[in-house]
């Protein structure tokens, strides 16, 4: 009891009397503070409307490994190195999957047209997915115990897996079953007797395309065997002295082509072992004596692609030659004389040939080529002239620049996507392929939501993108160049002292952005802020309107005259230790120039040329902070914009900021102890920076949190240690060192009590700091229209401090009823229009009273204030500001984001922790309503994107090329499964090639080849049981029962619910009888799809 009561006396005297009253258990009670009692609310939302899940993911596949295509199905597969499993098919249809090893997949290979997908991870372990769920899962496993895997290969149309090892061998796995035949070939019988060396790991496999029975075995020392299965022996070896990279066939299966370490491709008869026929160098510089070409890089893959109507399509990676230093990679593409070389922006994974025919013994008619690249994924048009790449339907340049801070909102007002999308749409770049996107297949999920969705982007290089998120997918409909107003250093010796950051001087931190009014606020790295206003019409800006602020408390300064100042508030500008975020910001020695110490200079320079503004967001107003005796400004921590009123506020660990954006003009400029005025609770005496400047790191170490990031304000571009959230920042109230770094760390604009003697609701700004103090300032607003323009906004500190435990993150309000009060704002109108009719419309719409319900209430009407801080959340009651109800959210660990949601008509307070736990809590009487277990967080790119939004929604970067989106509603979970786009449709596989009357009667054509017999059990006996161990998948019976019918599928799966609550059976009698009978009605058409494709079942009850 004792910790309470030291605790309630803590309160008591850092709060006021204000707080003094409240009893600290139990957390979640409601207090009635005497003679003023609470009003009873009434709270609808339960433990039961909350559930959490995992949506989707969009975003490029990060760290890339495999690609595989299934050209009946028209599917795309991506593999990576953290063992996760990417699919798409039409924009739209796209779905992630995750082995459970994290191991790297190193190949894929699609069951062609059977809805199936056999993945070889870098742990020796095949699996088998099931393509015919919505949710794609595993329905056999196989590991290999003795043998590393190195290659795979399977027929088209055939349950026979080639498996080839790093020892040179080849085991053959049957797909249906996931057992090891015990057909095996060795690598022994496979080479030269009188080989003395062992040819190296298998690096291709694959089957003659005119004779099921010969088998191409690529070995990595330079040797190919064509094995006869029939007979176990080989048929054919072809030496070469350089490595082999990969190897293919022309579809005559007459002739093969090899890549090889040197940059050469040799071009072999299948009949003539002895020497290639032909030996090419693409890239190498052929000498004139008739001596071999230079030897060039190694070309990694090859492909070999007929047509009938012309030359074969020779496609190629890698080869270039050594003296390209410095030359972005390339893919080759050779046909007939002419040779293409086709740059890429990244590093080459893979790639592939898509052909119309999934047969490899008919022409292939290649049409395109798909290139996986490390960061990207390029279709390339084979059928136009120039080659020019598809305009990718993916959202896959979420990275395109490092995204540096994230901000969601869902629900959103109508009209918002369209404009965005209307002013994007200029944007798009020209010289794509005219063709449609050929990856189209899969069909689309039913969206049940159909409320719109808005995800903004910041990026390093100080871009913001604007997507539409809207019913599971993503798409971009907007990019801003922040950039655009500063001037850019043309070299590096020309780049100005005065940066705090060596690289990215751009990158956005924080996005404060008003949906309604249109109105968005972005903060940077260099501790600059950007107001822009939507406008449809271009505009020619002459002057870039700017401010500069000077925000720093010097030593003995009494008085620091600001020029824009108004005279009322000249008070030393104040604030104390500077640096409390990262120390890569900038180097903590202050540089000094020739002439002295750096003072009142920004960091970037705005530019001074007229500025061209396309439509979308245009600058309004550029404010930056200044050096201030040799002191680098420091970073903002918060930020917030109100277009009703016309102000922007941010503020860092020095103090806080106001600036009128409409008169353009600095309105408030205080340092942090300066905001207590006499209240201070720590009785902290203004000192200089200078002397008291830490070293960076240290105390100053992002784990130990004076400035936790609040709402928007997300740490600078690069990570900090990964590990440094381990610790734990319950110290930040009790070290006297950090109570000179107090930050700003929340702001919000509202219209509420001040005082606890208003009697009625006035504009104010609520500001929360790092050390868990709220303090109000009033706003005394001009009236509308031209009086607004050329009167000043007077702000007052109105005295008003409550206290809580942890830095503050979020603040929101409530009217008496219960409901959120959204700050005011002027809904958006064209600004861009002819002078006059301007100015008639600036006088009548200036400035609306308020669109919020606060104007509207009794005087007598109470408001509650919710506040949540790191470690605890208070809801007080306003204007008694007493404290109605509080809730510790956690001891041990940290809450990295808090917001104030709606979902199912009502509101709650969502809470991320650093330890991983996803919470909700009820308003006003902070009820725990969800409690589960997500994620830890393991690095700071999670902490710095997480947010939550309405309607039970919430994303973070789960890795710098991807967002992950999930959800904490149980209604959005329920329909997930309709929303889900399906990746397998029946299509009709095409017809085989005609053999044709004399191929037919000579036998030249394609010969087939009974595997069954030479694989089977019975002909070539078990394989070794120590070899490999078949591992069933959790897919199985589940993934049968959604393969046959969707459907009937789902009437099984309910049934099975109804079951399992049984107590509900009564009730639902009826409903049963409904189901049986639509299932009756589905019977059909399950088994004629059963029948359909009961001649290549591949999976087993």
């Amino acid at each position: 009891m004792r910790k309470f009561n030291i605790r309630k006396v803590l309160d008591g005297l850092t709060a006021g009397s204000a707080s003094a009253s409240q009893q600290p258990t139990p957390p979640a009670q409601q207090q009635h503070p005497s003679g003023n009692r609470e009003p009873e609310i009434q709270e609808t939302l339960q433990s039961e409307h909350f559930q959490l899940c995992k949506t989707v993911r969009h975003g490029f596949p990060y760290q890339p490994s495999a690609l595989a295509f299934d050209p009946v199905q028209k599917i795309l597969a991506v593999g990576t190195q953290t063992g996760a499993l990417r699919l798409f098919g039409r924009p739209g249809v796209e779905c992630y999957c995750q082995h459970d090893s994290g191991a790297a997949v190193i190949q894929l290979q699609f069951l062609i047209n059977e809805g199936a997908l056999v993945s070889a991870l870098a742990d020796d372990t095949l699996h088998l997915w099931n393509l015919r769920q919505k949710r794609p899962a595993i329905l056999h496993s196989l590991k290999f115990c003795r043998e590393r895997v190195t290659f795979c290969h399977l027929p088209f149309q055939s349950k026979w897996l080639y498996v080839g090892t790093e020892r040179g061998n080849i085991h053959i796995v049957n797909v249906e079953s996931f057992t090891l035949s015990g057909y095996v070939i060795m690598w022994n019988k496979a080479i030269e007797l009188s080989s003395k060396s062992h040819p190296g790991p298998v690096v291709h496999i694959s089957d003659n395309p005119m004779d099921e029975g010969k088998l191409l075995i690529g070995f990595e020392s330079g040797t190919v065997v064509l094995w006869d299965l029939k007979s176990k022996k080989a048929d054919y070896r072809y030496t070469y002295d350089e490595a082999i990279h990969s190897v293919a066939w022309h579809h005559e299966g007459k002739q093969f082509i090899c890549s090889h370490s040197d940059g050469t491709l040799t071009i072999w008869n299948v009949r003539s072992p002895t020497k290639p026929v032909q030996t090419i160098t693409p890239h190498g510089k052929q000498l004139k004596d008739g001596k071999k070409p230079e030897p060039c890089k190694p070309i990694l893959k090859v492909e070999f692609k007929t047509t009938r109507s012309g030359e074969p399509f020779i496609i190629l990676s890698g080869g270039l030659s050594y003296d390209t230093v410095g030359r972005r990679p390339c893919l080759t593409v050779m046909h007939g004389k002419s040779t293409a070389v086709l740059e890429m922006d990244y590093s080459i994974v893979d790639f592939l040939t898509l052909c119309e025919t999934p047969y490899p013994n008919d022409f292939q008619e290649p049409y395109a080529v798909v290139v996986l690249l490390e960061k990207d994924l390029v279709l390339i048009d084979l059928a136009q002239n120039g080659y020019p790449i598809f305009e990718n339907p993916y959202p896959l340049s979420i990275h395109e620049s490092p995204v540096t801070c994230c901000e969601y909102f869902a629900d959103c007002p109508v009209d918002l996507i369209p404009a965005l999308y209307s002013v994007g749409a200029r944007q798009k770049r020209q010289g794509y392929s005219k063709k449609e996107w050929p990856i189209n297949g899969g069909n689309w999920g039913l969206g049940a939501q159909s409320y719109p969705e808005i995800i903004i982007t910041g990026h390093a290089d100080g871009s913001v993108k604007f997507w539409d998120a809207s019913a599971i997918t993503l798409q971009v409909l907007y990019k801003l160049k922040t950039s655009k107003v500063f001037e850019k250093s043309r070299n590096k010796e020309d780049k100005p002292s005065t940066d705090i950051v060596d690289e990215d001087p751009y990158a956005i931190q924080i996005i404060s952005w008003c949906p309604e009014s249109r109105m968005l606020c972005i903060a940077g790295v260099s501790a600059h802020v950007i107001i822009y206003r939507f406008s449809k019409q271009e505009v020619i800006t002459e002057v870039i309107p700017m401010l500069e602020v000077r925000l720093l408390y010097e030593i003995n300064d009494v008085e620091t005259p600001e020029s824009e100042q108004p005279p009322p508030l000249s008070t030393p500008v104040g604030g104390s230790n500077p640096q409390p975020i990262p120390p890569q910001s900038h180097p903590s020695t202050s540089s000094s120039s020739s002439d002295g110490l750096r003072d009142n200079v920004p960091c970037l320079k705005v530019k001074n040329s007229p500025l061209k503004q396309s439509p979308g967001y245009q600058t309004e107003l550029v404010i930056q902070l200044v050096w201030v005796g040799g002191e680098p400004p420091q970073q903002i921590t918060s930020l917030a914009v109100n277009s009703s009123y016309g102000l922007v506020v941010f503020g860092n660990c020095n103090g806080i900021a106001m600036v009128d954006y409409l008169q353009k003009t600095v309105l408030l400029n205080l340092g942090t102890i300066e905001l207590y005025g006499s209240n201070d609770p720590y009785r902290r005496e203004p000192r200089s920076p200078r002397k008291s400047r830490q070293p960076s790191g240290g105390l100053c170490d992002i784990s130990e949190g004076t400035v936790v990031p609040e709402d928007r304000c997300k740490s600078p571009t690069s990570d900090v240690k990964d590990n440094s959230f381990s610790r734990s920042r319950s110290s930040s109230v009790t070290s006297i060192d950090k109570e000179s770094r107090e930050a700003i760390s929340a702001l919000h604009f509202c219209e509420t009590y001040t005082r606890k003697a208003d009697s009625s609701p006035c504009p104010c700004l609520w500001v929360g700091t790092t050390l868990g103090t709220v303090l109000v300032i009033a706003l005394n607003l001009p009236p509308g229209g031209e009086q607004r323009l050329l009167q000043p906004v007077i702000v007052s500190p109105s005295g008003t401090i409550l206290r809580l435990k942890g830095a503050v993150l979020r603040m929101a309000f409530l009217d008496a009823t219960g409901c959120l009060i959204p700050p005011a704002y002027e809904p958006w109108k064209e600004h861009n229009v002819p002078e006059e009719k301007d100015e008639k419309e600036k006088l009548k719409k200036r400035r609306p009273v308020s669109v919020s319900p606060s104007s509207s209430q009794e005087m007598s009407e109470n408001q509650y204030a919710v506040i949540c801080s790191e470690k605890q959340a208070k809801v007080i009651s306003l204007p008694t500001q007493n404290c109605a109800y509080k809730q510790n959210i956690t001891e041990t660990s940290f809450v990295l984001r808090g917001d104030i949601v709606s979902l199912s008509n009502s509101i709650c307070l969502a809470c991320f922790c650093a330890n991983g736990h996803i919470m909700t809590f009820s308003l006003p009487s902070l009820r725990p309503l969800l409690d589960v277990y997500y994620l830890p967080l393991t690095n700071m790119r999670i902490a710095r994107t997480f947010c939550f939004t309405n309607n039970g929604q919430a994303l973070y970067l789960v890795s710098p090329t991807e967002i992950q989106r999930l959800t904490y509603s149980q209604e959005t979970c329920e329909n997930l499964q309709e929303m889900l786009g399906e990746l397998f449709t029946p299509v009709e596989t095409p017809e085989a090639p005609n053999r044709g009357f004399f191929k037919g009667l000579f036998g030249g054509g394609a010969q087939s080849l009974d595997r069954e017999e030479l694989f089977g059990e019975s002909s070539s006996g078990k394989a070794s049981r120590s070899l490999a161990q078949h591992i069933p998948g959790p897919g199985g019976i589940e993934g049968v029962k959604g393969a046959a019918s969707g459907v009937v599928g789902e009437l099984a799966r309910a049934r099975l619910a109804l079951d399992e609550r049984g107590q509900k059976l009564s009730d639902l009698e009826e409903r049963t009888a409904a189901m049986l009978s639509s299932a009756d009605s589905f019977s059909k058409h399950a088994h004629e799809m059963m029948l359909k494709y009961k001649d290549k079942k591949w999976y087993q009850f």
